[in-house]
């Protein structure tokens, strides 16, 4: 894969089951599991996104933990996947690091269980990641997904990740996980 991939886990804005506007809590096991899906899959860095100020010290305190204390000796390989984790206030502060970061503007690709608003398969952004060096990040939103205000913000809005079945209500984790097996192994679906 060429084009450089960044994750993006918003807790706030997103909606809850009413539609309303809320923020959500930052879990450890999003924190691990997310981290080390990103690192499985070549991810350039993972950011938290919240402005709430006690959750964003304890994602440092968990990260530190895992990266500089105890956690970190113990088991090196989670601590290779939680140094790719970086916290941030807003959506635009992480879309603004990358930038700095990646000296290019970055593609941001929004996620949705909702089908009526895809702009992007998994095949099309996969291809188009292999072909060009453009950093892209994957939006993916806590609670009931992501508030409009965000989507609102994304070039593309990638097709929901389908079921067997009517329920569709997927772990942020699982999710993540299988939107970034499609995208980086989209040559293997293609070629069977």
């Amino acid at each position: 894969m060429s084009a450089p991939i960044y994750l993006a886990l918003i807790h706030y804005p997103v909606v809850n089951k009413n539609g309303q506007i809320t923020g959500s809590a930052l879990t450890n096991m999003d924190l691990h599991d997310i981290a080390r899906a990103g690192r499985t899959f070549g991810v350039k860095a993972y950011y938290v996104v919240t402005p709430y100020e006690d959750q964003q010290n304890l994602a440092v305190q968990i990260m530190d933990h895992w990266t500089h204390g105890h956690g970190g000796r113990v088991n090196p390989a989670r601590k290779s996947a939680l140094e790719r984790v970086r916290v941030a206030k807003t959506f635009e502060a992480a879309c603004n690091d990358i930038e700095i970061e990646q000296g290019a503007g970055v593609v941001k690709v929004a996620t949705s269980a909702s089908s009526r608003c895809a702009t992007r398969s998994c095949r099309q952004l996969g291809q188009e990641l292999m072909m060009n060096n453009v950093p892209h990040v994957l939006v993916l939103g806590t609670a009931w997904g992501l508030a409009p205000e965000v989507m609102d913000q994304c070039d593309h809005i990638l097709e929901p990740i389908r079921g067997s079945g009517s329920y569709n209500h997927l772990s942020v984790r699982s999710a993540a996980s299988i939107y970034l097996d499609r995208l980086i192994n989209v040559d293997r679906l293609i070629n069977g």
